[in-house]
This record gives structure tokens, sequence and C-alpha cells, in this order.
């Protein structure tokens, strides 16, 4: 009797297990930004470490201001000089405009001075939208975090050439974490978008249950899977992009 009760546990064991499909994946963020700087220069000071979590606006790294400030002297220099002509012309114009009311001088002469008058007022406009854009860089010589995360990873220390485009910090937002698996071919009909599966995180203890909330339409070719992320409320502050996650979905 006891050996026929254990067979038939067996049994429903096996059932319900055939009915579970069980997949290995990993914790990664959906929020996740490498920062670089818009512009070149030497870094003078990194304010975060790899591990770290950092807010949204807190400074990340500084760069030094010798760029700009030369690109402001330069956008300074060329409004004063067009300031300085456009002073001259019009002093030359209303001495002409006196003048061309005793015909002492002809009239295109007059014309002349005008349209001049007008293409340096017109630089003039220029150079100050110029001079403000140059002001207004200021601001990136420190480089903030867009929003709250952890730094994954730093590539950039004091002293070094920061380049725009090179890339510097690795950020990841904690607020949107999910789980990444990859389904093989003979088992995505299993998997629909909205499919509700149970997920544990088992260095943590973790356990909660998810949803399908992307299936990615590329397929490794080599192994014929498809990657498909998972959903979930993290409530947890210990979860961390990277970490090991086991999934269960039902196949039934």
């Amino acid at each position: 009797m006891l050996q026929k009760t254990l067979i038939i546990l067996l049994l429903v064991l096996g059932t319900l297990q055939a009915e579970m499909l069980t997949l290995s994946g990993s914790v990664t963020s959906d929020n996740q930004k490498m920062i670089t700087s818009r512009f070149m220069g030497y870094v003078t000071s990194v304010n975060v470490s790899e591990g770290e979590k950092v807010k949204k606006g807190d400074i990340l790294y500084t760069i030094d201001s010798r760029e700009i400030d030369s690109a402001k002297k330069e956008a300074e220099l060329s409004l004063q000089m067009y300031q300085d002509k456009y002073t001259n012309i019009m002093l030359n114009l209303n001495r002409n405009k006196r003048l061309l009311k005793k015909d002492m001088v002809a009239k295109y002469e007059v014309e002349n001075l005008e349209l001049a008058a007008q293409n340096l007022k017109n630089m003039i406009e220029i150079a100050k939208a110029k001079q403000q854009d140059v002001e207004h860089q200021y601001k990136y010589l420190n480089v903030r975090a867009p929003n709250s995360g952890v730094v994954i990873s730093k590539k950039i220390n004091a002293g070094d050439m920061a380049m725009p485009g090179m890339p510097a910090i690795l950020l990841s937002d904690l607020t949107k974490l999910k789980i990444l698996i990859e389904v093989a071919e003979s088992n995505l009909a299993y998997i629909k978008y909205g499919t509700k599966v149970s997920i544990e995180i088992p260095s943590i203890k973790f356990k909660t249950i998810g949803k399908v909330s992307a299936i990615i339409p590329d397929s490794n070719p080599m192994t014929h899977t498809f990657k498909v992320k998972i959903a979930f409320k993290n409530r947890n502050k210990s979860i961390f992009p990277g970490m090991y996650a086991v999934v269960n979905i039902g196949v039934h």
C-alpha cells in the first residue's frame, strides 16, 4: 500500500514538473545610460565610485573650462568688433544724411551706408546669440546624473582628458529593473505578453510574481533562443543588475 502511494505521488510530481518551464535569467535595468561629456577638457574631479548610489542632479564629475573660456573670449571680441564698426558706420551715415539734404553727396552713398549698417546690426545680433550660447555651455562642465541610480562602471579619473562621446560612467536605474531570460524557439508558444510567472532571486531569497513585458523578436542564430523581459514590483533595495534569477512559467 505504501509503495503504491509513493508511486502515485511520484507520478503527480512528475506531471506538475512537466507543466512548469524553469528558466535561468538575470536582473537587468531598462534604464541604463552611458554618461559622457559634451565638451573636451581635463577632468578636474570625479565624485563617484563604482557601486555608489546617486540621485538625479548629483554632480558625477567636472571638467575644466579652458575650451569654453577660449570660445567666450572669441565671442566677446567678435561682438565688440561689430559694435565698433556699427558705431562708425552710424556716424558716417548720419553725417551723409545731413550732406544729402544739401546735395553734397549722392543718394546711393547714403543707401550703401544704410545697407552696411543693417548688415552690421544683424551681425551684432548673431554675435550676441553666440555669446549667450557659450555662456550657457558652462553648466555642462559639471556632468550630472540624469536620473537616480547606481554607478555600474567608472571609466574616467581626475586628470584624464574627457572627450565628447567618450564613455565615462555607466549609470543604472534601480527603479526600472526587469528579469531577462532566453527562451528556446520550441518553448516560445508558452510565452505571451502579460503572462504571469513566478520569480526567484536565490541569493537574497526573494520571491515574487511578475509578468512578461516584452518579447524581443530577434533570435540568436546560434542557439535559436529569443530574449524575453519579465517585469516585477521591486520593493527590495538589495536587488541589483546582474543578479541570478530563476523564472518558472506554466506550460499547461
